[in-house]
């Protein structure tokens, strides 16, 4: 496929799964608890970042508890792993936190990769971010 830069015209969403079991991309927000949990389903990339950036920030509120639950998650680049940073900063901010659920080796290691399985809380299922 040829794909002209310059064309008015949107690019194709290329997936990085292969196209095997591609996963539709969604984020829906809930309150549980004293909780809001943003639950994120596909890949994570430079197209769908945004996305889940205006959802973890419609939850920031002084002392607001966010669990990104990515369970659902089968691609993370570095776009996508900005966005966590960034929320967790303005999350801390306002007093609040920031918990994630990873459940794929694969986005774990993105994690691991970068360090950031140190400074953000990880859990391997959404009651253990609950509890914490």
């Amino acid at each position: 496929m040829n794909i002209n830069p310059f064309s008015p015209h949107p690019q194709p969403h290329i997936c990085h799964s292969g196209g095997v079991n591609v996963v539709p991309f969604t984020v829906a927000t809930e309150e549980v608890g004293s909780h809001v949990v943003i639950t994120v389903t596909g890949e994570v990339d430079a197209h769908t970042a945004d996305q889940v950036k205006a959802a973890i920030e419609a939850g920031i509120t002084p002392g607001a508890r966010v669990v990104a639950d990515l369970s659902g998650v089968t691609f993370l680049d570095s776009t996508g792993l900005g966005v966590f940073v960034t929320s967790l900063k303005h999350l801390r901010e306002q007093d609040g936190s920031l918990d994630l659920v990873v459940t794929s080796p694969r986005v774990m290691k993105v994690f691991e990769l970068t360090g950031l399985d140190v400074v953000m809380p990880i859990h391997e299922d959404l009651a253990a971010a609950l509890a914490s």
